[in-house]
Formats: structure tokens, sequence, C-alpha cells
């Protein structure tokens, strides 16, 4: 990273990441568990990819109508976010099992989920993660100019509408991860040399970049029209199956992070943070339906984002018992812990923020 790379205050006279982090390691020991994914993960795993899979076998085998064959994409679109969201995810963050490998099969699903293990490590693990909310670092909050999701963007008068117009370019996620965007991160990110880990070499990541996207739409385009379904009904059902997944994965992470709650703090003139980087996470991230079991288990978790940016090493199956003591040490030390009932109520405060942010600045 740069020299302007922001620093996080080392001053916590709360103490709240050494008592929270004893509390959680103590639940782990206490109740003999690993931190890692279990049975219930698999099980779920193999439910996501059959979800996933399941349909796109069907449509090669058999010879649907239309409504029927993209009705069939659109379950593809849901598994797909499903194993983005609940395999690729602990995967790719090493928590889906103690076993490297195996971790690295899971994070590795995501090469026919649209997208680059590199990239994704780099923004995700290192970018969001680290600097999370910070305009100009965290790049979740970058939109180009259509979207503007923090007050520290630059404004144009077409923010008045995004509030309505957002959540039809939500849907275009994974399709911009398909076509344009791993390219685009891959120059970018080697010219910072930026990585997870030791910075591997840019020929292997080139390589791997163009040996997996033809492998990629191999299997999504070229196979379905060598086996006799017609160019425009593959690239129909290719664009649903996108946006479904898109619009799921959009909304759920916009969810935890941009929303009236949350902040999104600048560096001061020393460039430094105001908070310590666990403090930092709660100021600057939300969870929504804790309680709602359908939510908790098809998003992966992903509705305990407090829990898991605090602990993004420990399996988001876990996140229902941590996010106790997160709560009670948060509460103790006076410090926000921001969280929604419904899905719905974070849903609104969401597009109730575009609205906010797409107004025209006043002048200070």
């Amino acid at each position: 990273m740069n020299k302007q790379t922001p620093i996080f205050s080392k001053a916590d006279n709360l103490k709240f990441f050494r008592i929270l982090n004893k509390r959680v390691n103590d639940y782990f020991k206490e109740n003999n568990i690993k931190k890692t994914g279990n049975w219930k993960l698999h099980l779920k795993t193999v439910i996501m990819f059959s979800l996933f899979l399941t349909p796109y076998f069907l449509i090669l085998a058999l010879d649907f109508p239309l409504w029927a064959h993209l009705l069939l994409t659109i379950v593809i679109g849901i598994g797909m976010a499903g194993v983005g969201m609940n395999v690729m995810h602990d995967g790719n963050h090493g928590s889906y099992s103690s076993k490297p490998w195996l971790n690295k099969i899971m994070g590795g699903s995501i090469y026919i989920l649209a997208g680059n293990v590199y990239n994704w490590q780099v923004q995700h693990n290192v970018l969001h993660h680290t600097y999370t909310n910070i305009h100009g670092h965290d790049e979740d909050l970058e939109a180009g100019r259509i979207i503007r999701f923090t007050k520290h963007s630059d404004w144009s008068p077409i923010h008045k509408f995004q509030h309505y117009y957002s959540v039809f370019l939500y849907g275009l996620l994974t399709f911009n991860w398909a076509i344009t965007t791993d390219i685009k991160q891959t120059r970018r990110y080697i010219k910072k040399k930026l990585s997870y880990g030791e910075f591997p070499s840019p020929i292997k990541l080139w390589s791997t970049l163009v040996i997996t996207k033809i492998i990629y739409f191999s299997i999504w385009l070229a196979i379905p029209m060598i086996l006799g379904i017609v160019w425009w009904e593959v690239l129909l059902g290719f664009l649903v199956m996108h946006y479904t997944a898109g619009l799921i994965l959009s909304i759920v992470f916009q969810l935890a992070h941009i929303v009236e709650e949350t902040d999104h703090p600048q560096p001061d003139e020393n460039n430094e943070i105001e908070n310590t980087w666990a403090i930092h996470q709660l100021f600057t991230t939300a969870n929504f339906a804790p309680k709602n079991w359908l939510i908790n288990w098809y998003t992966g978790g992903l509705n305990h984002q407090i829990e898991h940016h605090i602990f993004p090493n420990i399996s988001h199956i876990h996140y229902g018992k941590i996010g106790e003591i997160v709560k009670q040490t948060a509460t103790e030390c006076n410090l926000p812990y921001y969280e929604f009932k419904t899905m719905r109520s974070a849903i609104y405060s969401h597009f109730k923020h575009l609205k906010e942010l797409g107004q025209k600045p006043q002048l200070a």
C-alpha cells in the first residue's frame, strides 16, 4: 500500500478487542469446537451446489420451453449467490475448514461464479475488511459516477434519482465481474503490488485469469450452444442468471454498510483514523434480521456483518452464538452495535440513505 494508507488509532482505553477476543476464544474452548465449518456447512455446500448446477444440467439434457428455461436460470442465479455467500466466501477467508487445501478448493469455486480469487481477496479481504467505509480505500464504495455511496464522493445531478435506479443497476454486479471488472482489477492491483499474502507472479495471475475466463464462458455459453440450444436463448438465460445473482448479492452487501446509521470516517491531518480497527468496524457496519433463520442460512451469515468483520477467520455458522458475546461487550464498553430487526427495515434504511446522498450537498 502507498504512504497515504490510513493508520488506525492504537489507543483502546476501553480494551474492547482484548476483552472481546478473550471471551470469543473462551467460548470455543469451553464448548470444544473449532472456529471453522462443520457438518452443517458441508451439508449446506451440497445443497447450494445442487441448487446452482442441477438446473444447468437439466437445461442441457432436456428440451424446455422458453418460460421454463428462464425459470431454471433464475434458480441457477439463486444458487450462484448461495454458493458465493456460503462456500466461496468462507473458503477465501480460510474459515471453511482447518485444512488449507480444502479452503483453496472452496474458495476457487469463484471461478465458476464469474470471479477471480486474486482480485476478490484483494478487494474484499484486504481493502474492504481493513478500510471499511473509508472513501478512496474501500472499493465497495465505488460505483463509478452513477451511484453515490458516501458523502465524500463527488455529487452529480443524476444522483437525485439514484434511490430509484440503483436497484436496477445492482443486478449487473456479477455480469460486470465476468466481462470487465476482473481485467481492470488485475491490472490495477498488479500495478499497486497488492495481494492477500505473498505477491504472486504477474504472469501467473494473467495466465490464470485468461484460462479461467475461457473455461467459464465455455461452460455457460459455448457448451449450451454446441448442444443445440439457440444462441439468443443461451444469452438471455445467461443474463437472467447473472441479474438474479447480482441483485441478491448487491442488496445483501449494501445493507451491511450503506445505511443511515453507519459512519464513513476519514483520516485526520496526520492520516490517522479516530478509532482502533476493531472499534472502527462497529461504527461502519450493521447487522440485519439476526433472528431470521432463513436469511441466516441462505446469506451465509452475511446478515451478521459485525461479527464477520471483527472475526473474518471464523466460519459464519458460529456468528449467531458469538454475536451475543459481541453485542454484550460493545454495550458494556458503551460502543455502538447497529442492528436492524428485519431485512425490510434495513432495505428501507438503505434506500432512504441513498436518497439523502443524492441531494445536492450544501455549501459549508
